[in-house]
């Protein structure tokens, strides 16, 4: 088919032939996006939409953005790919400027997120066996209730979500669930065999839900103790989504390792990679561990990019700026069609009342006003507007938000 031809097209026509073709493991919103920039979507009928989703964090810098196309442009022009067979000369640069950007020694770059937390899976075991001492075969880590870590068998099998879980047994061993911020629990799971604590510094998939204060803080003291290493997983909440570089810095929380992707890539390649000192990624030897676009030249290039932005803090300043504006209008609409809401720099949960609607039908309401955004757990939304917004589109779209919780 000629491009012209399927220029013609109607969004409803070319929905309709993507659900008729394509396994339903989604149900999007029943919109066709042909062109994006900023925080602007444009389907193929013309019609304009701000994005307050980027992608669950993957668009932090917004479609298009002029600095990483550059630098992707570029890339594409020289080298895209050798695999890790060999060096190319992105990738010096990019990992020692990663490791730089988390305090750390060592960079493993992977593609997605769940590669990266599966990877980082594999590390802490290793570790556990090498250095702690760990039983061989018997390495458990320990995870938290409503968790969301990405969707292979090994991390569904200790996500308590049904949808996620529900019909992919059997499950890998090796992992023990407490409640999501209880840190005497935390404590109560440690034994001999620990190796690890994995958890997300604030769920974003579980509708963007903030552990109690000083939780992170005491987590961080109790793995020091008991010689347990805190990977956490910053997927969409690091690189400068909550006003800090990473949630963790939030209570000035170093972990032992960072599991990184979506906003790393740029919302231009999947990009993801693990960061630690020697003493835990050191474990790992040729043979052990790798992947064939992990790390790759574009990937590089382009993560490069993202990381000298996230080094001036310019993003991370404009996130709490910019959050303020949601907290505040977000606030204002408890009450008023909004149970509660949750807000970290700019990224938000909101509880729709369900004398409203689910959380589907105000983002189709939403849709049919210009604005996307996206439930969880039926009855959530999230808002994770890029972090290049104007002020201007920012309140606006929170003002079609407004007119649809209170009926307007």
């Amino acid at each position: 088919m000629t491009a012209s031809a399927t220029e013609t097209r109607s969004s409803s026509e070319m929905f309709q032939r993507s659900e008729a073709r394509t396994a339903h493991n989604y149900k999007p919103l029943p919109v066709v996006v042909a062109h994006a920039e900023g925080a602007w979507m444009t389907d193929v009928e013309g019609k304009r939409y701000l994005d307050l989703l980027a992608g669950y964090s993957a668009l932090n810098f917004g479609h298009g953005h002029p600095d990483l196309l550059a630098a992707a442009h570029e890339q594409l022009d020289k080298l895209t790919l050798t695999s890790r067979a060999f060096v190319h000369d992105q990738f010096a640069d990019f990992c020692a400027e990663l490791g730089d950007l988390c305090g750390k020694e060592l960079v493993l770059p992977m593609n997605t997120g769940a590669e990266a937390v599966e990877t980082a899976i594999k590390v802490m075991r290793k570790w556990g066996y090498e250095v702690k001492g760990v039983t061989p075969g018997q390495a458990k880590i320990i995870v938290a209730s409503g968790n969301f870590h990405g969707r292979t068998t090994t991390i569904v099998g200790f996500s308590d979500d049904p949808d996620a879980r529900d019909g992919f047994g059997p499950f890998a061993p090796g992992f023990e669930m407490v409640p999501y911020g209880d840190l005497a629990a935390v404590e109560a799971a440690i034994d001999e065999n620990t190796v690890g604590v994995l958890m997300e510094p604030i769920q974003g998939e579980g509708g963007v839900v903030l552990p109690p204060d000083g939780f992170l803080r005491g987590l961080r003291e109790l793995c020091t103790r008991t010689d347990v290493l805190m990977a956490m997983d910053e997927i969409q909440a690091g690189l400068g989504r909550t006003g800090k570089t990473f949630a963790s810095d939030h209570e000035d929380v170093v972990p032992d390792l960072y599991v990184l992707g979506k906003a790393l890539g740029g919302g231009i390649v999947p990009v993801s990679a693990v960061v630690a000192d020697k003493d835990v990624l050191g474990v790992l030897r040729p043979g052990q561990h790798g992947s064939t676009f992990g790390g790759n030249p574009l990937a590089c290039a382009v993560g490069l990019a993202v990381v000298r932005m996230l080094a001036t803090g310019e993003h991370q300043a404009r996130a709490t700026e910019l959050g303020e504006i949601l907290r505040e209008r977000l606030e204002a609409l408890v009450g008023h069609g909004v149970l509660a809401v949750r807000v970290r720099g700019l990224w938000a949960g909101v509880d729709i009342d369900p004398a409203v609607g689910t959380g589907r039908e105000v983002c189709e309401a939403l849709m049919a006003r210009g604005v996307l955004a996206k439930d969880t757990h039926g009855s959530t939304i999230r808002l994770a507007p890029p972090l290049v917004i104007e002020a201007d589109d920012l309140v606006w779209g929170l003002d079609q938000l407004a007119e649809v919780v209170r009926g307007g």
